[in-house]
């Protein structure tokens, strides 16, 4: 998946999240209560076991008391007992008895002496008994309801002939009353039942409900054998208040208001997130739609601090200078876009920006590219301002100008090269007008020169050196004619007079005619002609101009360099063409081609106009040949230019170099 789209799907993800962030409350609301409930639930359930372990703690300490009041009953019983047969005491002192008394004021309820044959001797109960002796608390036969149980005690015989056993009649209610305390009594209803679970006695009058209490909720209770002090007994102890869960209490009235809280407060921050969801989705849209209007622009933007750092670039800034966005954000001077050479003043001029001296009509600067070529940029500073309307900064518009600087200066040239070629063109109407002119007084000189050697002769004069020089002057004013009438022709853009000519004659005639140049400049020539009698169909005062043209740049070449030398070599070049190569040992040609070099109006002398290669390249190819220029070959100079021309090669030259060819071949 590409980075864009792993990326918006990562966006999408979060939106959907975000989306539905607004129940995140309810829901930890809900899991706060499920905890709470089962809190809640843990404790009711601990609560509840706890208070049958302290139930059945009770239970067992009350049966201990119960048993131990039975025994002290039963102890009381015997010690009457024993005072029967000690004291001899008769049925009608029976009544009397302060013990008995005494057991009847706790919980006897009577006490019968039966003899050996449990026939009664004597009976006394609360009723009977001695008001005096009875406790406030006595429990009599009205106020005790439920059954009762009995003791007994025998009376062992001695001495005297008394002999028997003692029944004491009591009541278990009135025990469990005497015998329950008090904070036990607050806490259970403490009853003993039978195995049908009959209530025989009880510690209050009116029980609770055993199993519901008033709402409807169990009691917890307990039961434990009483069997003996009473056959088939129990003892049951039976909570007062009956245990309440928690969802019946409180808690759940405070956790359903809790509830419809966050309930209302969830969906008053759904509104508000839906408004914040729709306030974040006009604000991406809108910063996609700036983002894309930014990039979109083809002008650079950047914002920076008060202290010059980078704090935003666009998209069209970071390709102008071909540094990342991410890169160039946070960076601060000097920015690895400005020159080199011209750190000192670009960091003047920033300090000027920064302190807001910028130009409001903008300034033009030279920036380098991270590729190293450098460019012209137009800059626009303005301030940077907060949505609190204060300056945070400053804010840049760059656009680059390097096409228009680069269309003005062709332009100019234009301009240049228009106004050149116009004075050239006025130079060639001149030159014509020259040559026209020239060409009178040259025939002038011719005349007058044949006038003169006629005269000499006609006269006897036979001075071989006057003859000779006034001979070789005439040559001159007809060579000098010839060449008035050749350019002339050139100028007026006519073919060439192609003729078969030596070209070892040519070459060796344009030497001569610089010959004086080369002298004066200390040049050393050298002719390498493979064969002499060699023939080319060409204009031979033209192809002079272009050899004395190139001699005239070697030499030129030459002048800052000590050991002068031109070599004019001419060879056969295939079957057709003829070959002539003019080498000097000069600084070269430092890179230039040949189509450089032969461009119109360009020139590497400060005061050439740019035309001499131009028209001997298009002399030679007039001549159906080529032009071209290398590095000298490294036989010959470590350094150097070498300039090469081609002619056609004349019929039977043509035919010539065939048949050598040929036995050539055949040799080998």
């Amino acid at each position: 998946m590409p980075q864009a789209a792993r990326t918006l799907a990562r966006s999408g993800d979060r939106q959907t999240w975000a989306r539905h962030l607004w129940a995140l409350p309810m829901l930890l609301s809900l899991i706060f209560v499920a905890a709470v409930v089962a809190w809640l639930q843990r404790t009711d359930t601990l609560d509840r076991e706890e208070r049958r372990q302290t139930m059945i703690a009770d239970a067992l300490t009350l049966e201990t008391q119960l048993r131990g009041q039975l025994d002290f009953e039963s102890q009381q019983l015997e010690e009457v007992a024993r005072s029967l047969q000690q004291n001899a005491i008769s049925a009608e002192q029976f009544g009397r008895v302060a013990e008995i008394n005494a057991g009847l004021g706790r919980v006897w309820q009577s006490v019968t002496w039966l003899d050996k044959d449990n026939r009664v001797l004597a009976h006394v109960s609360s009723a009977s008994a001695d008001p005096s002796a009875l406790l406030p608390t006595t429990a009599t036969a009205e106020s005790v309801r439920g059954i009762s149980s009995h003791l007994v005690a025998s009376i062992p015989g001695a001495r005297s002939n008394i002999s028997g056993s003692l029944v004491a009649r009591y009541s278990p209610t009135a025990l469990l009353k005497r015998g329950v305390p008090w904070w036990l009594a607050r806490k259970y209803y403490v009853r003993l039942t039978d195995s049908l679970d009959q209530t025989l006695a009880a510690s209050e009058d009116s029980p609770p409900l055993k199993t519901y209490g008033t709402l409807g909720f169990p009691r917890i209770s307990y039961a434990l054998s009483f069997d003996p002090p009473i056959r088939d007994a129990s003892l049951e102890l039976t909570e007062h208040a009956a245990f309440v869960p928690w969802y019946r209490g409180l808690p759940p009235v405070l956790m359903a208001g809790f509830l419809a809280l966050v309930l209302i407060a969830t969906w008053m921050l759904r509104r508000q997130m839906q408004g914040v969801l729709r306030a974040e989705a006009a604000w991406r849209t809108e910063a996609a739609w700036r983002s894309a209007m930014e990039d979109s622009m083809v002008v650079g933007l950047r914002a920076r601090d008060f202290n010059g750092r980078l704090v935003y670039v666009n998209r069209t800034f970071a390709e102008m200078v071909g540094w990342p966005q991410d890169a160039l954000v946070g960076m601060i001077t000097p920015m690895p876009y400005w020159l080199p050479d011209q750190i000192e003043e670009t960091m003047q001029r920033h300090l000027r920006n920064m302190a807001g001296d910028a130009p409001r009509e903008g300034y033009e600067a030279r920036w380098r590219h991270r590729d190293g070529h450098n460019l012209d940029v137009m800059v626009f500073e303005t301030p940077l301002v907060d949505a609190s309307g204060q300056q945070i900064g400053w804010m840049g518009s760059i656009l680059e100008i390097t096409e228009r600087k680069l269309m003005e200066e062709r332009d100019r040239k234009q301009a240049d090269t228009l106004a050149h070629h116009a004075r050239l063109t006025m130079l060639g109407e001149i030159a014509s007008t020259l040559a026209h002119e020239l060409n009178q007084p040259l025939t002038a000189i011719a005349s007058y020169n044949a006038g003169v050697i006629n005269s000499l002769k006609r006269d006897g004069v036979t001075d071989a050196d006057v003859h000779d020089a006034l001979q070789r002057l005439g040559e001159q004013a007809a060579q000098a004619g010839r060449i008035v009438q050749r350019i002339r022709e050139f100028l007026t853009r006519r073919e060439p007079v192609r003729e078969s000519c030596e070209i070892h004659q040519v070459v060796v005639n344009a030497i001569a005619l610089f010959r004086r140049e080369l002298d004066r400049h200390q040049v050393a020539i050298t002719l390498n002609n493979l064969n002499e009698t060699v023939r080319v169909t060409a204009d031979p005062v033209l192809i002079e101009q272009v050899i004395i043209n190139l001699l005239r740049n070697a030499t030129d070449a030459l002048i800052s360099t000590r050991d002068r030398q031109i070599e004019v070599t001419i060879h056969i070049a295939g079957e057709r063409f003829l070959r002539i190569d003019v080498t000097d040992n000069g600084p070269g040609l430092a890179g230039r081609g040949i189509k450089q070099l032969c461009t119109a109006f360009y020139s590497t002398k400060s005061e050439g106009m740019g035309m001499g290669l131009a028209i001997c390249r298009s002399i030679i190819e007039a001549h159906e040949g080529a032009f071209d220029a290398c590095e000298v070959p490294s036989n010959f100079a470590k350094s150097g230019a070498q300039f090469s021309l081609s002619l056609p090669l004349a019929q039977a030259t043509r035919a010539q170099v065939l048949i050598e060819q040929h036995l050539h071949e055949a040799c080998e």
